[in-house]
């Protein structure tokens, strides 16, 4: 499902959707169009973009946050206009399962669309690597990050992106295994233990933006 206020947005991510055989249960052109037919259609991904009518503001952040609650199967994939960091945080401290973050450039990325539309259905998290970028080169107090070395925090930007280690390693030129023991050292050094289960990933990234 497709909830984008942009007639041309829409259309064209229908459908390079549809060319990817990925099938497009409807779209929506405000947050309350979109609300009932994803009720209707309960589908497996809803595209939303953050500032829909009818106020023109958060309407489709609300309205992703009010689909999580009642369908909580169904991933949201929010689209921004620009980085908007504190949108990324309440979205995800919600829950990290099944969400991703893409600005609307990212659409004109075929291949890293679909990727991120494919992970989000899945279950996984996609952070654009703006924000990440952002994110993780702003100024702020000292806290649990700047005990990373600088290849760790190139492994967390990875992982905020929503990257395997297998294309991490790939990425990075070195070994699996390397990366394994990046991420793990990680998680130590941010006080992420075996109790946080699968989300450590997004968790890690989320300590950060709570500093």
């Amino acid at each position: 499902m497709i909830g984008e206020d942009s007639v041309l947005l829409r259309e064209g991510a229908a459908r390079l959707l549809e060319e990817a055989g990925i099938e497009v249960a409807g779209q929506a052109g405000d947050a309350e169009e979109l609300l009932r037919k994803v009720r209707a259609h309960k589908p497996d991904v809803a595209i939303v973009d953050i500032r829909m009518p009818p106020d023109n503001s958060d309407d489709g952040l609300r309205a992703a946050a009010q689909i999580r609650e009642e369908l909580p199967g169904t991933g949201i994939l929010i689209l921004s206009q620009y980085v908007e960091e504190h949108y990324a945080v309440e979205l995800l401290s919600a829950g990290s399962q099944g969400v991703g973050y893409l600005l609307k450039d990212r659409v004109a990325e075929v291949d890293r669309f679909l990727d991120a539309v494919r992970r989000v259905a899945e279950g996984g998290s996609v952070l654009d690597p703006e924000v990440v970028a952002e994110m993780l080169g702003r100024r702020r107090d000292a806290g649990p990050l700047d005990s990373l070395t600088e290849r760790e925090r190139e492994v967390l930007k990875a992982m905020a992106e929503g990257r395997t280690n297998r294309e991490i390693a790939a990425d990075l030129y070195v070994s699996e295994r390397a990366v394994e023991r990046h991420v793990t050292a990680i998680f130590q050094k941010l006080d992420l233990g075996g109790s946080d289960g699968g989300h450590r990933r997004v968790l890690a990234v989320l300590a950060y933006l709570r500093e």
